[in-house]
Protein backbone atom coordinates (compact mmCIF):
# COMPACT_ATOMS: atom_id res chain seq x y z
CA UNK A 1 0.00 0.00 0.00
CA UNK A 2 1.35 3.41 -0.98
CA UNK A 3 2.01 5.73 1.95
CA UNK A 4 0.85 9.31 2.07
CA UNK A 5 3.51 12.02 1.62
CA UNK A 6 5.16 13.49 4.67
CA UNK A 7 8.26 13.34 6.85
CA UNK A 8 9.76 10.08 8.08
CA UNK A 9 10.64 11.81 11.36
CA UNK A 10 9.17 14.75 13.29
CA UNK A 11 10.89 16.71 16.03
CA UNK A 12 8.47 18.30 18.51
CA UNK A 13 9.92 21.27 20.43
CA UNK A 14 8.16 20.15 23.60
CA UNK A 15 9.90 22.26 26.26
CA UNK A 16 12.91 24.27 25.03
CA UNK A 17 12.83 26.60 28.06
CA UNK A 18 13.22 23.79 30.61
CA UNK A 19 16.71 22.49 31.38
CA UNK A 20 18.70 21.60 34.48
CA UNK A 21 22.08 22.37 32.83
CA UNK A 22 23.66 25.46 31.24
CA UNK A 23 25.88 24.20 28.41
CA UNK A 24 28.04 27.03 27.13
CA UNK A 25 27.07 26.51 23.46
CA UNK A 26 23.30 26.22 24.04
CA UNK A 27 21.13 28.67 22.15
CA UNK A 28 18.81 29.19 25.13
CA UNK A 29 20.55 28.01 28.31
CA UNK A 30 24.13 29.17 27.89
CA UNK A 31 25.34 31.76 30.42
CA UNK A 32 25.85 33.96 27.35
CA UNK A 33 22.23 33.63 26.18
CA UNK A 34 19.68 36.34 26.91
CA UNK A 35 16.68 34.11 26.15
CA UNK A 36 15.66 33.68 29.79
CA UNK A 37 16.18 37.33 30.74
CA UNK A 38 14.27 38.54 27.68
CA UNK A 39 11.40 36.16 28.39
CA UNK A 40 11.12 37.28 32.01
CA UNK A 41 11.45 40.99 31.14
CA UNK A 42 8.67 40.69 28.59
CA UNK A 43 6.53 38.50 30.88
CA UNK A 44 6.42 35.72 28.33
CA UNK A 45 5.56 32.27 29.73
CA UNK A 46 7.89 29.34 29.19
CA UNK A 47 7.47 27.56 25.86
CA UNK A 48 5.77 24.24 26.56
CA UNK A 49 3.92 22.25 23.96
CA UNK A 50 0.32 21.20 24.50
CA UNK A 51 0.26 17.39 24.40
CA UNK A 52 -2.99 17.57 22.41
CA UNK A 53 -1.06 19.09 19.50
CA UNK A 54 1.22 16.05 19.39
CA UNK A 55 -1.76 13.69 19.63
CA UNK A 56 -3.54 15.43 16.75
CA UNK A 57 -0.50 15.47 14.48
CA UNK A 58 0.21 11.79 15.08
CA UNK A 59 -3.43 10.93 14.33
CA UNK A 60 -3.30 12.96 11.13
CA UNK A 61 -0.11 11.22 9.96
CA UNK A 62 -1.52 7.68 10.16
CA UNK A 63 -0.72 5.89 6.93
CA UNK A 64 2.17 8.23 6.15
CA UNK A 65 5.89 7.44 6.08
CA UNK A 66 6.36 8.64 9.69
CA UNK A 67 8.59 6.19 11.58
CA UNK A 68 10.08 8.24 14.42
CA UNK A 69 9.46 11.23 16.63
CA UNK A 70 11.95 13.31 18.60
CA UNK A 71 10.96 15.24 21.74
CA UNK A 72 12.68 18.58 22.22
CA UNK A 73 16.40 18.65 21.45
CA UNK A 74 16.60 22.11 23.05
CA UNK A 75 16.09 21.96 26.78
CA UNK A 76 15.87 18.62 28.59
CA UNK A 77 12.93 16.53 27.32
CA UNK A 78 12.77 14.34 30.43
CA UNK A 79 11.65 17.43 32.36
CA UNK A 80 8.56 17.71 30.12
CA UNK A 81 5.57 16.73 32.24
CA UNK A 82 3.89 14.82 29.39
CA UNK A 83 6.95 12.78 28.46
CA UNK A 84 5.41 9.50 29.61
CA UNK A 85 2.38 10.21 27.43
CA UNK A 86 4.75 10.56 24.47
CA UNK A 87 6.07 7.07 25.19
CA UNK A 88 2.51 5.73 25.18
CA UNK A 89 1.76 7.54 21.91
CA UNK A 90 4.78 5.86 20.32
CA UNK A 91 3.40 2.47 21.30
CA UNK A 92 -0.10 3.37 20.19
CA UNK A 93 1.01 4.56 16.74
CA UNK A 94 3.75 1.94 16.28
CA UNK A 95 6.51 4.50 15.85
CA UNK A 96 9.92 4.77 17.50
CA UNK A 97 11.27 7.40 19.84
CA UNK A 98 14.58 9.08 19.03
CA UNK A 99 15.75 10.82 22.20
CA UNK A 100 18.46 13.36 22.99
CA UNK A 101 19.03 13.80 26.73
CA UNK A 102 21.75 15.42 28.82
CA UNK A 103 22.57 12.29 30.82
CA UNK A 104 21.24 13.48 34.19
CA UNK A 105 17.94 11.54 33.89
CA UNK A 106 15.97 14.01 36.06
CA UNK A 107 12.78 13.24 37.99
CA UNK A 108 12.87 9.43 37.88
CA UNK A 109 16.55 8.50 37.73
CA UNK A 110 18.34 6.39 35.15
CA UNK A 111 16.96 2.96 36.09
CA UNK A 112 13.29 3.92 35.92
CA UNK A 113 13.71 6.01 32.76
CA UNK A 114 15.75 3.31 31.01
CA UNK A 115 13.03 0.69 31.50
CA UNK A 116 10.39 3.06 30.13
CA UNK A 117 12.38 4.46 27.20
CA UNK A 118 14.38 1.54 25.81
CA UNK A 119 11.41 -0.63 24.69
CA UNK A 120 10.13 2.14 22.38
CA UNK A 121 13.37 3.88 21.37
CA UNK A 122 15.45 3.48 18.24
CA UNK A 123 18.31 5.64 19.49
CA UNK A 124 19.15 7.48 22.70
CA UNK A 125 21.68 10.24 22.21
CA UNK A 126 23.36 11.34 25.44
CA UNK A 127 24.99 14.75 25.28
CA UNK A 128 28.69 14.33 26.02
CA UNK A 129 31.50 16.82 25.66
CA UNK A 130 34.65 15.48 27.28
CA UNK A 131 36.73 12.47 28.23
CA UNK A 132 37.66 14.02 31.57
CA UNK A 133 35.80 15.54 34.49
CA UNK A 134 37.40 18.95 33.93
CA UNK A 135 36.48 19.22 30.27
CA UNK A 136 32.97 17.81 30.62
CA UNK A 137 32.01 20.02 33.54
CA UNK A 138 33.53 23.17 32.02
CA UNK A 139 31.35 22.80 28.89
CA UNK A 140 28.15 21.30 30.33
CA UNK A 141 27.77 23.60 33.32
CA UNK A 142 25.92 21.97 36.18
CA UNK A 143 26.68 18.38 35.21
CA UNK A 144 28.48 15.98 37.55
CA UNK A 145 31.05 13.77 35.83
CA UNK A 146 30.86 10.79 38.16
CA UNK A 147 27.07 10.76 38.16
CA UNK A 148 26.53 11.00 34.40
CA UNK A 149 29.27 8.44 33.75
CA UNK A 150 27.48 6.02 36.06
CA UNK A 151 24.18 6.86 34.35
CA UNK A 152 25.55 5.87 30.94
CA UNK A 153 26.91 2.61 32.33
CA UNK A 154 23.57 1.79 33.97
CA UNK A 155 21.56 2.74 30.88
CA UNK A 156 23.65 0.48 28.64
CA UNK A 157 23.50 -2.38 31.15
CA UNK A 158 19.71 -2.17 31.23
CA UNK A 159 19.60 -1.84 27.42
CA UNK A 160 21.58 -5.09 27.11
CA UNK A 161 19.40 -6.81 29.71
CA UNK A 162 16.17 -5.83 27.92
CA UNK A 163 17.58 -6.84 24.55
CA UNK A 164 18.02 -10.37 25.84
CA UNK A 165 14.37 -10.38 26.94
CA UNK A 166 12.56 -8.81 23.97
CA UNK A 167 15.12 -8.77 21.14
CA UNK A 168 14.63 -5.02 20.57
CA UNK A 169 17.93 -3.19 20.33
CA UNK A 170 18.10 0.50 21.27
CA UNK A 171 21.18 2.22 19.90
CA UNK A 172 23.09 4.42 22.36
CA UNK A 173 25.03 7.42 21.08
CA UNK A 174 27.33 9.94 22.71
CA UNK A 175 26.63 13.26 21.01
CA UNK A 176 28.98 16.22 21.27
CA UNK A 177 29.66 19.65 19.90
CA UNK A 178 33.13 19.95 18.38
CA UNK A 179 34.94 22.70 20.28
CA UNK A 180 38.44 24.04 20.74
CA UNK A 181 38.10 23.05 24.39
CA UNK A 182 37.33 19.37 23.74
CA UNK A 183 39.00 18.59 20.41
CA UNK A 184 42.15 17.40 22.22
CA UNK A 185 39.99 14.71 23.87
CA UNK A 186 38.16 13.53 20.76
CA UNK A 187 40.14 10.29 20.47
CA UNK A 188 39.75 9.71 24.21
CA UNK A 189 35.98 10.23 23.92
CA UNK A 190 35.90 7.52 21.24
CA UNK A 191 37.94 5.25 23.48
CA UNK A 192 35.64 5.97 26.42
CA UNK A 193 32.61 5.18 24.26
CA UNK A 194 34.12 1.84 23.26
CA UNK A 195 34.84 0.95 26.86
CA UNK A 196 31.29 1.82 27.89
CA UNK A 197 29.70 -0.11 25.03
CA UNK A 198 28.31 2.93 23.20
CA UNK A 199 27.27 2.17 19.60
CA UNK A 200 28.05 5.53 18.06
CA UNK A 201 29.90 8.81 18.58
CA UNK A 202 28.12 11.64 16.80
CA UNK A 203 28.73 15.36 16.78
CA UNK A 204 28.50 18.59 14.89
CA UNK A 205 30.53 21.73 14.52
CA UNK A 206 29.65 24.72 16.64
CA UNK A 207 26.80 27.09 15.89
CA UNK A 208 28.44 30.19 17.39
CA UNK A 209 25.34 31.93 18.74
CA UNK A 210 27.39 34.36 20.86
CA UNK A 211 30.56 36.39 20.32
CA UNK A 212 31.95 34.89 23.54
CA UNK A 213 32.22 31.41 21.98
CA UNK A 214 33.26 32.20 18.41
CA UNK A 215 36.87 31.42 19.31
CA UNK A 216 35.82 27.83 20.12
CA UNK A 217 34.82 26.95 16.55
CA UNK A 218 37.04 24.39 14.85
CA UNK A 219 36.11 25.96 11.51
CA UNK A 220 37.24 29.50 12.27
CA UNK A 221 40.63 29.42 10.47
CA UNK A 222 43.17 27.12 8.83
CA UNK A 223 45.03 26.47 12.10
CA UNK A 224 41.90 25.28 13.90
CA UNK A 225 40.97 23.12 10.92
CA UNK A 226 44.44 21.55 10.99
CA UNK A 227 43.99 20.72 14.69
CA UNK A 228 40.59 19.27 13.95
CA UNK A 229 41.93 17.10 11.15
CA UNK A 230 44.68 15.72 13.38
CA UNK A 231 42.07 14.84 16.01
CA UNK A 232 39.96 13.10 13.35
CA UNK A 233 42.89 10.93 12.25
CA UNK A 234 43.52 9.87 15.85
CA UNK A 235 39.83 9.17 16.51
CA UNK A 236 39.43 7.12 13.33
CA UNK A 237 42.52 5.07 14.15
CA UNK A 238 40.98 4.03 17.46
CA UNK A 239 37.51 3.44 16.01
CA UNK A 240 38.87 1.19 13.29
CA UNK A 241 41.04 -1.00 15.52
CA UNK A 242 39.43 -1.24 18.96
CA UNK A 243 36.20 -3.21 19.24
CA UNK A 244 33.16 -2.79 21.44
CA UNK A 245 32.32 -5.43 24.06
CA UNK A 246 29.90 -6.98 21.52
CA UNK A 247 32.72 -7.37 18.99
CA UNK A 248 31.50 -4.64 16.63
CA UNK A 249 33.27 -1.43 15.68
CA UNK A 250 31.95 1.82 17.05
CA UNK A 251 30.37 4.14 14.48
CA UNK A 252 31.60 7.70 13.98
CA UNK A 253 29.28 10.27 12.49
CA UNK A 254 30.25 13.72 11.20
CA UNK A 255 33.83 13.08 12.28
CA UNK A 256 35.69 13.59 9.03
CA UNK A 257 38.51 15.65 7.55
CA UNK A 258 37.84 19.23 6.51
CA UNK A 259 39.25 21.23 3.63
CA UNK A 260 40.76 24.66 4.26
CA UNK A 261 37.67 26.33 2.75
CA UNK A 262 35.47 24.77 5.45
CA UNK A 263 35.64 28.20 7.12
CA UNK A 264 33.03 29.33 4.60
CA UNK A 265 31.49 26.01 3.52
CA UNK A 266 31.60 22.85 5.61
CA UNK A 267 31.16 20.54 2.63
CA UNK A 268 31.30 22.14 -0.83
CA UNK A 269 28.48 20.57 -2.82
CA UNK A 270 27.00 19.10 0.37
CA UNK A 271 23.28 18.43 0.47
CA UNK A 272 20.64 19.10 3.13
CA UNK A 273 19.73 15.84 4.90
CA UNK A 274 16.45 17.26 6.25
CA UNK A 275 14.38 19.04 3.61
CA UNK A 276 11.73 16.79 2.15
CA UNK A 277 12.54 14.18 4.79
CA UNK A 278 12.03 15.57 8.30
CA UNK A 279 9.96 18.24 10.04
CA UNK A 280 10.29 20.37 13.17
CA UNK A 281 7.26 21.65 15.06
CA UNK A 282 7.66 24.59 17.46
CA UNK A 283 5.82 24.69 20.78
CA UNK A 284 3.07 26.89 19.32
CA UNK A 285 2.64 24.65 16.25
CA UNK A 286 4.77 26.66 13.83
CA UNK A 287 6.34 24.47 11.14
CA UNK A 288 10.12 24.67 10.83
CA UNK A 289 12.03 23.08 7.96
CA UNK A 290 15.21 22.07 9.80
CA UNK A 291 17.20 22.04 13.04
CA UNK A 292 19.11 25.29 12.48
CA UNK A 293 18.96 27.78 15.38
CA UNK A 294 15.50 29.27 15.55
CA UNK A 295 16.56 32.80 14.53
CA UNK A 296 18.30 31.34 11.49
CA UNK A 297 15.61 28.95 10.29
CA UNK A 298 13.00 31.70 10.48
CA UNK A 299 14.94 33.39 7.67
CA UNK A 300 13.98 30.49 5.38
CA UNK A 301 10.34 31.57 5.27
CA UNK A 302 6.98 31.27 6.98
CA UNK A 303 5.36 27.94 6.12
CA UNK A 304 2.37 28.11 8.43
CA UNK A 305 1.34 26.49 11.67
CA UNK A 306 0.00 23.09 12.61
CA UNK A 307 -2.39 25.01 14.86
CA UNK A 308 -4.58 25.71 11.82
CA UNK A 309 -3.16 23.57 9.01
CA UNK A 310 -2.45 19.89 8.54
CA UNK A 311 1.11 18.67 8.10
CA UNK A 312 0.27 17.38 4.61
CA UNK A 313 -0.98 20.84 3.58
CA UNK A 314 2.29 22.46 4.65
CA UNK A 315 4.41 19.62 3.26
CA UNK A 316 2.82 19.96 -0.18
CA UNK A 317 2.63 23.77 -0.15
CA UNK A 318 4.33 25.73 -2.95
CA UNK A 319 6.42 27.63 -0.37
CA UNK A 320 7.90 24.50 1.22
CA UNK A 321 8.43 22.71 -2.09
CA UNK A 322 10.24 25.80 -3.42
CA UNK A 323 12.57 25.77 -0.41
CA UNK A 324 13.34 22.07 -0.96
CA UNK A 325 14.43 22.86 -4.52
CA UNK A 326 16.19 26.18 -3.99
CA UNK A 327 17.56 26.10 -0.43
CA UNK A 328 21.13 26.83 -1.49
CA UNK A 329 20.04 30.33 -2.44
CA UNK A 330 19.82 31.08 1.30
CA UNK A 331 22.87 32.19 3.28
CA UNK A 332 21.69 30.09 6.23
CA UNK A 333 21.96 26.94 4.11
CA UNK A 334 25.28 27.92 2.53
CA UNK A 335 26.90 28.17 5.97
CA UNK A 336 25.03 25.28 7.57
CA UNK A 337 26.93 22.85 9.83
CA UNK A 338 24.61 19.96 8.99
CA UNK A 339 24.91 19.46 5.25
CA UNK A 340 26.10 16.05 4.06
CA UNK A 341 28.25 14.98 1.14
CA UNK A 342 26.10 13.66 -1.70
CA UNK A 343 26.09 9.90 -2.23
CA UNK A 344 27.59 8.98 -5.57
CA UNK A 345 26.54 5.42 -6.49
CA UNK A 346 29.44 5.16 -8.91
CA UNK A 347 32.02 6.02 -6.28
CA UNK A 348 32.89 4.62 -2.90
CA UNK A 349 32.51 7.18 -0.12
CA UNK A 350 35.75 8.17 1.60
CA UNK A 351 36.44 6.19 4.74
CA UNK A 352 36.55 9.36 6.81
CA UNK A 353 33.02 10.40 5.78
CA UNK A 354 29.96 8.97 7.53
CA UNK A 355 26.69 9.41 5.66
CA UNK A 356 24.24 8.31 8.34
CA UNK A 357 21.54 10.84 9.20
CA UNK A 358 19.67 9.09 11.98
Amino acid sequence: METRPGPWRITFDTNPDDCNLSCIMCEDHSPYSTTRQDRIANRIPKRRMDIDLIKRILSETKGSSLREIVPSTMGEPLVYKHFEEILKLCQQHHIRLNLTTNGTFPRKGVDAWARLIIPVASDVKISWNGASKTTQESIMLGTQWEKVLNNVQRFIAIRDELFQLNNHYCQVTLQLTFLETNVHELADIVQLGIRLGVDRIKGHHLWAHFDEIKHLSMRRNSDSIARWNQAVIQAEAIASTQRLPNGKLIKLENIYLLEDNAVQDLIPGGECPFLGKEAWIATDGRFSPCCAPDKERRKLGDFGSLANKTLVEIWNSPEYQALCKNYMQHEVCKGCNMRKAPINPCKTAPKSLSLEIL
